[in-house]
């Protein structure tokens, strides 16, 4: 991945695409609320007592932009907006070999379908990216638990009660709570989060430096931390909670030193590493846990045996380098996001070439989730489109998402109920809720 200066924590996403707030009337930077300034006290930041730019269902539903964008007092239309990014947007590629052919390779889909309604936006926690090829900086434990990353914290955000809490902060001294003979744990200091992840009851997060830090959400203080690499480029690009074949919960870690590394999730031991010959941007653990999907610096994906590291499969269709993977719940289809601004799918029992290329509408795809039940698979692009396909239809019939803003990260709640999107933009930053569209009343009067 591309190697990038972070001395001082900034949104790097500004240098390669844009900000609202270039677009703005002076009335709108009279009013912003949001400081950019990553010292200030977190209930400053919050705004706790003004939720006035939060925007409702119902409000949408009255003519209120999602965002809260204020279009009348803007210079140009939405739609004239939108027709410019499309047109002026700048996809960051690391191979530019031509892409004529690519658009004949893509699967013709139906637009215009809604799976997901628009349920709320806040603008009280505010979802920042350090790097702007990792977007795996937001996740939901349940549809009223949402995690995200704010400047130096974690913080939780309850739909339920409109409130954010954090629950991490690496902006000082992060000390490890759990010491045990052999053990690599050490203290570290003003940790620029990376990525991460949350899951069964424990949160980990990489570092921009090659940091880990590993955080059980019941307990005070933080479990476990180190450094797990001294190279020069030293970022942690992923990290996934995952359960091996014996049933034993693991944290699986990829950075750009192109090694793999397995830590026990009760010991955080390291129990086994895998070499690469390029940087590891992505992994992916099938449901079954014996297969891993690694992508990096290479047009090439890589299946490997979980247990030994052994490559088992190449996958061969993408012209740049991969950022984002998930395995369907059957573990017979594995999707893959490339900088070439496709999502491939890939039938296990068929690796030979892809299932079908799925195509942003812009740039590069950065996060694929599926749904619990398998039923949908949400992909985002760097900023400003979110596409919903449903996997019944082979893929055919999508949702699209359109906002305004750097997308931090997409997760479901486990339950499938609820789609989250984190938008990371200085003045309309935000989380959105979209709720799953159900056609029983009763069904929904009692979720």
């Amino acid at each position: 991945m591309a190697p990038i200066q972070n001395d001082d924590l900034v949104n790097v996403v500004d240098e390669y695409h844009y900000d609202m707030a270039e677009f703005e009337d002076d009335h709108f930077e009279k009013k912003q609320q949001w400081r950019d300034d990553e010292n200030s006290d977190i209930e400053d930041d919050l705004d706790m007592d003004n939720p006035t730019a939060d925007t409702s269902a119902l409000e949408a539903r009255n003519g209120k932009d999602i965002q809260g964008i204020l279009w009348e007092n803007m210079k140009s239309t939405r739609d004239k907006y939108r027709e410019t990014r499309l047109k002026q947007y700048k996809n960051y590629v690391n191979l530019p070999p031509s892409r004529q052919n690519l658009e004949k390779e893509c699967k013709e889909v139906a637009r215009g379908s809604t799976f997901y309604d628009f349920q709320f936006n806040t603008r009280l926690v505010k979802p920042t990216v350090v790097h702007f090829q990792l977007r795996n900086l937001l996740w939901a434990t349940s549809k009223h638990d949402v995690y995200l990353m704010q400047n130096y914290s974690v913080m939780h955000w309850s739909p339920l009660l409109k409130k954010g809490q954090e629950v991490l902060n690496v902006a000082g001294l992060t000390v490890p709570t759990m010491k045990s003979p052999g053990s690599t744990a050490q203290p570290l200091t003003r940790v620029p989060i990376s990525t991460m992840v949350v899951k069964e009851n424990l949160m980990v997060a990489g570092g921009f430096q090659g940091e880990l830090i590993c955080k059980y959400l019941e307990r005070p203080g933080v479990a476990f931390c180190t450094k797990i690499t001294n190279d020069e480029n030293a970022i942690t690009n992923a990290v996934d909670i995952y359960h091996d074949t014996y049933g034993s919960t693991r944290v699986m870690i990829a950075n750009n030193d192109a090694l793999l590394r397995i830590f026990d999730a009760e010991s955080f031991a390291c129990v086994n590493r895998f070499s690469f010959s390029w940087s590891v941007n992505n992994t992916s653990v099938s449901p079954d846990g014996k297969l891993i999907a690694v992508l990096g610096d290479s047009t090439d994906c890589l299946i490997a045996d979980a247990q030994a590291g052994k490559v088992v499969a190449s996958l061969k269709g993408h012209l740049d380098y991969s950022f984002s993977s998930a395995w369907h719940p059957d573990g017979r289809i594995l999707a893959t996001g490339n900088q070439d601004t496709t999502c491939r799918l890939w039938d296990v029992r068929n690796l030979s070439q892809s299932l079908a290329v799925l195509k942003g509408r812009m740039a590069t795809i950065r996060a694929i989730k599926f749904t619990s039940d398998g039923q949908f698979m949400a992909m985002a692009e760097p900023a400003d489109f979110v596409h919903i396909y449903d996997t019944k239809s082979g893929y055919r019939n999508v949702q699209e998402i359109d906002l305004f803003g750097e997308i931090a990260g997409i997760s479901f709640s486990p339950d499938t109920e609820a789609l989250f999107v984190g938008v990371a933009d200085r003045t309309y930053g935000s989380l959105l809720e979209f709720n799953r569209r159900r056609y029983s009343h009763y069904f929904d009067s009692i979720i």
